[in-house]
């Protein structure tokens, strides 16, 4: 297969994922096109996790405070300064992207298990500042965002993010955006330099290229999706607790990268959708919906060692990005 043949197919199923998510607004139910909504908005917030865990190599176990980040300097700060939705939006991106380049400063003086710990210590100690500072925040109650908070004139026109299709197709233009940067990012030389301190740190250290610095910038994009992921979802939802900063929130953008298939671009947006309606559909059925979510992805896991994506790319595409 030569570079353009690659290269078509790459584009093909990729815009087609794009064209799918677009068209799927038209035949879905109320109900389900709301799900879609908040399913883009977190595949996003995987895609942000995919880069440091997929391509780098960096397994973290903090990422809720980036996410968090995003929730609150967007969420408070309509709540409180009535800022305007979309600088709300680039300062809770900001916030994910600052903080992540802050704490990448300390927890990249560690590798391996001693960094999924520091990222995890850092992520617990921000969640019991959201509960903290109560009177704030408050904490696991929250903030609801009024429906006219969340609108805004532009050019004439009222945009009103409470409207259901136009909340789809912003949380669609969010996803195809980081869609594009990771792809972007994959196939650049930036990229490949990733994949090498994810196969061989040391190798790749005596090539001359200073891999801490690439890993803090893969810290900074991860940061930046997953504040932005969290920024639109209080814009989207109205609605911002100390939960999404909680562990959970933590370890749920890795499973939807293992199910989907870490180190693909398309990987976080199949486990997240698997993900949300496997829990949806056990739920409506059971208490004790976890016991069967666990059953499924082990399932998964044995028939997809290396995720969805990941396995298909191994066994049968391997252009697959």
């Amino acid at each position: 297969m030569t570079g353009a043949d690659k290269r078509l197919r790459v584009l093909a199923l990729h815009g087609g994922l794009v064209l799918v998510l677009f068209a799927l607004q038209f035949l879905l139910p109320d109900y389900d096109h709301t799900n879609f909504t908040s399913i883009m908005v977190l595949a996003t917030y995987a895609m942000g996790y995919n880069i440091l865990v997929g391509y780098t190599g960096l397994l973290s176990l903090g990422h809720a405070m980036f996410f968090a980040a995003g929730l609150y300097g967007a969420g408070m700060g309509v709540y409180y300064f009535a800022l305007h939705p979309v600088l709300a939006f680039v300062i809770g991106s900001s916030a994910g992207l600052i903080l992540a380049a802050l704490i990448g400063l300390i927890a990249l003086r560690t590798t391996g298990v001693a960094f999924m710990i520091v990222t995890m210590m850092f992520a617990q100690a921000a969640f019991l500042v959201t509960l903290y500072f109560n009177d704030v925040t408050h904490g696991d109650e929250g903030l609801t965002l009024t429906q006219a908070a969340r609108g805004f004139d532009l050019l004439g026109w009222h945009v009103d993010l409470t409207n259901p299709a136009l909340r789809y197709n912003l949380a669609l233009s969010l996803f195809t955006g980081a869609l594009v940067l990771c792809l972007a990012l994959v196939r650049s030389p930036i990229g490949r330099v990733l994949i090498a301190i994810r196969e061989n740190e040391e190798r790749t250290r005596m090539l001359g290229y200073d891999a801490r610095h690439y890993k803090l910038l893969a810290l900074s994009l991860s940061g930046l999706l997953s504040g932005a992921a969290g920024a639109a979802y209080v814009l989207f939802f109205g609605y911002v607790g100390s939960s999404f900063a909680a562990i959970q929130y933590s370890i749920y953008p890795l499973l939807w990268v293992l199910l989907g298939g870490v180190g693909t671009v398309v990987g976080p947006i199949i486990g997240t959708l698997l993900m949300f309606y496997l829990i949806e559909i056990s739920r409506d059925h059971m208490s004790s919906y976890m016991i069967v979510v666990g059953i499924m992805l082990v399932l998964l896991v044995l028939w997809f060692p290396k995720g969805i994506a990941g396995t298909i790319r191994a066994r049968w595409w391997g252009w697959i990005p």
